[in-house]
């Protein structure tokens, strides 16, 4: 619409030229001499003439009252509000929310709607906001540094896994991780499957080697046909993978010291865990059931890399 606009004032500002230093040319003239179609003067000139004949700036007035004045389709509804506010309340995002209803509904509206709504019921006191994943809060920059944690015997580099990896074609390569509550007190091992996005967790009491490769088997090996590569970070308690992958019949590579971008998809899923269990909480009182409760919540988010179907759609039957 900018263009469109900067367009036709200049438009309105060459025709009075025209019409004023060209005396006896007609409008086809004039049309081939701006280089713009006859039916465009002609239309100009029959809408926004006034009394006084044509003037760029009444002219320009006039379209603008027009544009004021004209039917325009109101897709925030009272309808599209409920659904945004029942979908907050499952933890989609406003852009998970907005795909869904295009894909649903045939009705698309820009995520920032969606936000601009959100601040609007906040506004006026309203918790929506309060489901978003940030709730505007800042972000941390992170820096690298030195790797002055312990050597994990016979590590395979993340250079030598299969290239098929990177390309996310197949089920079964997966990502792992440790989330720790404050203090050190409880935490999760976490998954995520790298093509269908599928994402795990599980109660840890610490973080030990021995949990976590406890954990790890515990919620894969009811999917041991859908796991062919586990990639982990460089932290000890992932020392025992030589166990993991004897018992679930795969290969296990290792990330970079602190290139934790070769884990992204486990990294983001760790930061929206965290919608549910913030960092300033200790984990050692939550239950099985609290972790499947929030990753099932996740899971069945529509994701816009899947073409805003869920987790749980996009793996084979």
């Amino acid at each position: 619409m900018k263009h469109a606009k900067i367009y036709a004032i200049d438009l309105r500002t060459k025709i009075p030229f025209y019409l004023l230093n060209k005396q006896g040319y007609n409008q086809t003239f004039i049309a081939k001499s701006m280089g713009r179609n006859k039916s465009t003067i002609s239309r100009e000139l029959s809408r926004n003439t006034g009394k006084r004949g044509y003037r760029h700036k009444q002219a320009n007035r006039l379209a603008d009252e027009r544009h004021q004045k004209k039917n325009k389709a109101i897709k925030l509804t009272d309808s599209v509000k409920n659904y945004i506010s029942e979908k907050l309340k499952e933890y989609w995002s406003p852009e998970q929310i907005m795909g869904r209803l295009e894909l649903d509904k045939k009705i698309k509206i820009s995520t920032e709607t969606a936000y601009r709504f959100v601040l609007q019921d906040k506004a006026i006191g309203g918790a929506l906001y309060k489901y978003l994943r940030h709730q505007h809060k800042k972000y941390r920059k992170r820096y690298g540094k030195n790797d002055y944690r312990g050597r994990i015997p016979n590590r395979i580099d993340i250079d030598e896994r299969p290239s098929i990896v990177d390309a996310r074609t197949r089920i079964g390569d997966w990502e792992v991780d440790l989330v720790i509550g404050k203090g050190h007190k409880g935490g999760f091992a976490t998954l995520a499957e790298c093509k269908s996005r599928l994402y795990l967790a599980l109660p840890i009491a610490n973080k030990t080697a021995q949990n976590a490769n406890d954990a790890i088997n515990k919620l894969l090996t009811p999917l041991k046909h859908w796991v062919k590569t586990l990639t982990f970070d460089n932290g000890r308690e992932f020392s025992w993978h030589e166990k993991l992958a004897e018992n679930l019949d795969c290969n296990t590579y290792f990330a970079k010291p602190y290139h934790s971008w070769e884990r992204g998809l486990n990294e983001n899923h760790n930061g929206l865990l965290r919608q549910f269990f913030p960092k300033r909480m200790a984990l050692d009182n939550v239950s099985e059931k609290e972790a499947f409760r929030a990753t099932d919540l996740m899971n069945n988010r529509p994701r816009k890399c899947l073409g805003y179907k869920t987790h749980l759609r996009s793996l084979p039957r």
